[in-house]
């Protein structure tokens, strides 16, 4: 075996000697296909997309081939040792996995691994690990495999493996499929977990998929809105040109009806035998939202999601694969799924920050949904009431069509948005100065006119901190360079913990500061459980409920918000989970605690992610036959982000943002690349960052196109989990000498110690 050269799959001109070789994609992190030999008698079944075994020193692994070609031998290449039958990816599927692959400078082996069956991905390891979980031959058993954690007192464990552990601690007991999905190389961790008794393995009946759990009758297409009658033309129109590529960028406000249009988009997809994939955030990926597209088009719509068993997910693939089923369902995963004659790719809430992978393979779906359409002649649909400033600027450059829907589907009005400027409108009767005077009386009025309210605040906890009245001196975690939160259980503070939301280190509240002995301990700030516990002393007559990550995740979210659509739940407490296009006809007030907070991120997106957050938010009222009404408190009511969102003035906002990211140089004008580096010692770390910045300095140091490369410096949270943080920026509007740094850096990488880790973000989304 040696490494492939960079373009797998290409072909040379055959040597005298040349002899077949192909270069497989292995699940180990190497940067690049390892090449093999191909024997004779293999020659006429290996093919791009094939699953072959092969060997990595004494090692028998599975790989997947992603290129054949003739050339000489490479020195000590070893043969391949046979081709696995039953499951392959298709050919288009493995060069879209390729060209993502050296776009994000990622491990091939590790890009192919997310297009893998699940049962594939574990192949390998059965033969190490036969024992303690189940593998291809035990995938057709009808029971799930979950980790359960035991009372054994922790000792030194890795990081990884802590971070899985708090996890599971938080939930009791967790589906080991999720946490494989969350953690990716979960499953090694859990092996070594169980052997220090901290987890244990359990095999338990699977549940039914609560995608399909209850019966639906076929619906009738509604009539199309004007609007959306244009949308289908134009979406038509660009699926029958066959072959070309397009992207359509559909800019709806909340409640036009994107939904519809998608479908419609589908059903012609389906009329021209070509399969869909429509990608979402994780968070809006309910049953109510599957429930549409199974009244559409029935049960053959692959839903792809966390809560699968093993069997289901192979079941899914396999029905993808042959083309059984033509519609997949899913969050940014789903991008991988292997459509059958793919022609469509839609990308709901396209502006979300959770289309972008942060561990692992960087990669962005939404922008690789465009590659992935484009590669086959298909179409990317992006769509969004509030679209990112980049599909925006495409747009504008002609790269891509927009389409508008400019009302809501059901003719109702847009909400009326008003300012409350915390500066000067005091609080009303709990003293607080986050539940304003004004935002009291319209909870009041709400809940007498018997409507429902929702009311956003992004910080989770009791109290965002706990800070020494004598000395000043502010809690923080002692692993990582972030205040603790306070989060209550129970009847009184001294019953609460505090906790590190970065590391889930947790402590119990101190009666005295460690600094100056004071015992003046003071809460800071609120947090959506203070505000729930705030709000049931002031309206005791209210049911009120919360929905944040403290208190739900996969199927409670969506319990929480049936029984809100039941009108169980006057008031509804949420972080931005509640911001997404959840459909709750009887809300007719949203509030917005603290607008401010979103724009104290120091991130140059901030202005954007604030002005989406408050649009969307402010699209859950009123869209029942009731109007809507959205209160809207800040301390800068002046910032252009607040001031357009108000407005609902969408291109306002653009028009600010685009101008002022144009003059400071900053993306969709520019390209950027973030290496990000840590270590146990800060010098080390630090030494580490001013080697990578240095190396990409050196590459481009000759030839036209300008790169900037700023830092070394630390990073926003200086330090987590123990580990000292630094990063360094390529900044250029040249894509080439972009790639010219980043690659210099790659190799740089190499070379760093072991204590040392560094990776490379190409495009990246969050700052911190």
């Amino acid at each position: 075996m040696q490494d492939a050269p960079p373009a797998a799959g290409s072909s040379t001109a055959p040597a005298e000697n040349a002899v077949a070789l192909a270069d497989v994609a292995v699940p180990v992190p190497l940067p690049r296909a390892l090449t093999y030999l191909v024997p004779d008698k293999l020659a006429a079944s290996v093919a791009p997309g094939r699953r072959v075994l092969c060997t990595i020193g004494s090692r028998r692994i599975v790989g997947v081939v992603v290129g054949l070609r003739q050339g000489e031998a490479p020195p000590k290449a070893k043969p391949l040792l046979g081709v696995l039958e039953g499951v392959d990816l298709p050919e288009d599927l493995v060069t879209f996995l390729s060209r993502l692959a050296n776009y994000y400078l990622a491990p091939i082996g590790e890009v192919v691994r997310l297009a893998l069956p699940p049962t594939d991905r574990e192949t390998a390891r059965a033969v190490e690990e036969p024992t303690l979980f189940s593998t291809a031959k035990g995938v057709a058993a009808r029971k799930v495999q979950w980790v359960i954690a035991e009372g054994a007192v922790e000792t030194s464990i890795k990081e990884n493996a802590s971070r899985v552990l708090s996890v599971v601690r938080a939930h009791g007991a967790l589906p080991l499929s999720r946490l494989q999905d969350q953690f990716g190389g979960a499953r090694g961790t859990i092996k070594r977990l169980v052997e220090q008794g901290l987890v244990r393995v359990e095999e338990r009946e699977a549940p039914r998929d609560p995608f399909f759990a209850d019966k639906l009758e076929r619906d009738v297409p509604p009539e199309a809105t004007e609007a959306q009658q244009e949308a289908a033309a134009t979406i038509n129109a660009a699926l029958e040109a066959r072959g070309s590529g397009a992207t359509l960028l559909v800019h709806g406000v909340t409640g036009s009806g994107k939904t519809e249009v998608y479908l419609r988009a589908i059903a012609r997809a389906k009329e021209q035998k070509r399969g869909s994939i429509m990608l979402v955030p994780e968070i809006a990926l309910t049953p109510q939202l599957v429930g549409r597209f199974r009244a559409r088009f029935g049960d053959d719509v692959a839903v792809l999601h966390s809560a699968l068993t093993q069997r289901e997910r192979f079941d899914m693939w396999n029905r993808l694969r042959s083309g059984e089923v033509d519609v997949a369902i899913g969050a940014r995963s789903a991008l991988f799924a292997p459509v059958k004659d793919l022609g469509l790719v839609i990308v709901d809430e396209e502006h979300d920050p959770s289309f972008k992978q942060e561990e692992g393979v960087r990669y962005n779906a939404r922008d690789m949904a465009i590659l992935r359409a484009h590669q086959v002649g298909g179409v990317c649909l992006l769509g969004s009431a509030t679209p990112s400033l980049e599909s925006e600027q495409l747009a504008r450059s002609g790269k891509a069509t927009k389409i508008v829907l400019p009302d809501r589907a059901r003719a109702q009005e847009m909400p009326k948005v008003e300012i409350i400027d915390l500066r000067r409108i005091g609080p009303g009767p709990t003293g607080d100065r986050r539940i304003s005077v004004l935002l009291h009386r319209a909870i009041e009025a709400t809940l007498a006119a018997k409507e429902q309210t929702i009311l956003f605040l992004n910080r989770r906890g009791f109290a965002p901190s706990i800070r020494c009245e004598g000395c000043g001196e502010l809690s923080s975690c002692p692993h990582c360079t972030v205040a603790l939160t306070f989060h209550r259980r129970g009847a009184s503070t001294a019953e609460g913990r505090m906790r590190c939301h970065w590391c889930e280190y947790e402590a119990s509240m101190p009666l005295h500061c460690p600094k100056c002995n004071s015992d003046q301990i003071a809460l800071e700030g609120l947090g959506t459980e203070r505000l729930e516990e705030t709000l049931k002393e002031a309206f005791p007559e209210a049911r009120i409920a919360r929905l944040d990550r403290d208190v739900a995740s996969g199927k409670q979210v969506e319990k929480i918000l049936d029984k809100v659509r039941a009108r169980e739940v006057d008031i509804l407490v949420g972080t931005q989970m509640v911001t997404k296009g959840h459909d709750l006809p009887h809300v007719t007030l949203v509030g917005v605690i603290n607008a401010d907070a979103a724009l104290s991120i120091p991130d140059f997106r901030a202005p954007e992610r604030a002005f989406q957050l408050l649009v969307q938010v402010a699209g859950r009222a009123g869209r029942g036959d009731s109007p809507g009404k959205v209160l809207v408190q800040t301390y800068d009511p002046e910032h252009h982000a607040i001031v357009h969102a108000v407005r609902h003035d969408v291109m306002g906002f653009f028009d600010r943002e685009l101008r002022d990211r144009k003059e400071l140089g900053y993306p969709p004008f520019s390209r950027m690349v973030f290496a990000r580096v840590d270590a146990m010692d800060e010098k080390e770390a630090l030494d580490a960052a001013a080697m990578l910045a240095r190396a990409a300095r050196a590459a481009t140091r000759d030839g036209a196109g300008a790169l900037e490369v700023l830092g070394p410096s630390p990073a926003p949270i200086a330090k987590v989990r123990n580990r000292f943080r630094f990063r360094v920026m390529l900044r250029s509007t040249s894509r080439e000498r972009l790639r010219q740094g980043a690659l210099a850096i790659h190799v740089a990488i190499g070379s760093l110690p072991r204590t040392v880790r560094a990776s490379i973000d190409v495009d990246p989304v969050g700052a911190l």
